[in-house]
């Protein structure tokens, strides 16, 4: 039930990312700016329609078929992780749909149209334009680090017990000095 769950969701993610970019692509010229949110006269966020052929930062510029095939890979690798059942809580389904849907939603631009649309712009400080999908695969990743690191009691040592001593002893397990 989890797993299907999930992956709607994931999936409403993926077209509230596609619909965000159509409209970005229908209504903004690459390269065109407007302010969005501006307070005391300080520009915050604008969007910025920018395309971006690389990866975060654009790292890996022109890599298109890497850019392709490992996110795929990842993507395929979480759902199987998901359907076998080795997701435990509920952060962690919700973690890895964040990841999926992001990671869908760019491959999406990068199969059609070998690079990412961008428009996003954080203006308070020097910080490259992103998407909707992005924020995704960010916000999945940071839950997913709160969990392990909060959440995650698989790969902890048991509490440590007081020793019984009327409890029965297994003479077989008893070394001889």
């Amino acid at each position: 039930m989890m797993l299907f769950v999930s992956l709607a969701a994931a999936a409403l993610l993926i077209v509230i990312d596609q619909l965000s970019k159509l409209y970005i692509t229908n209504h903004y010229t690459i390269g065109q700016i407007k302010e969005l949110i501006t307070i005391a006269g300080h520009k915050i966020i604008s969007i910025t329609h920018v395309r971006n052929s690389g990866a975060a930062w654009s790292i890996l510029q022109g890599s298109t078929v890497f850019l392709i095939v490992l996110p795929i890979l990842l993507i395929a690798a979480l759902i199987v992780l998901m359907a076998m059942g080795k997701v435990r809580s509920k952060l962690e389904y919700v973690s890895l749909s964040l990841i999926i849907a992001g990671g869908v939603g760019n491959l999406i631009d990068r199969i059609r149209l070998h690079e990412v649309v961008d428009f996003i712009k954080w203006e308070v400080f020097e910080f490259p334009v992103f998407n909707f999908a992005d924020i995704c695969v960010v916000c999945g990743a940071v839950m997913l680090c709160v969990y392990f690191v909060f959440f995650d009691k698989s790969d902890k040592k048991p509490d440590s017990k007081p020793h019984d001593e009327s409890a029965p002893k297994d003479d077989n397990n008893v070394q001889e000095q």
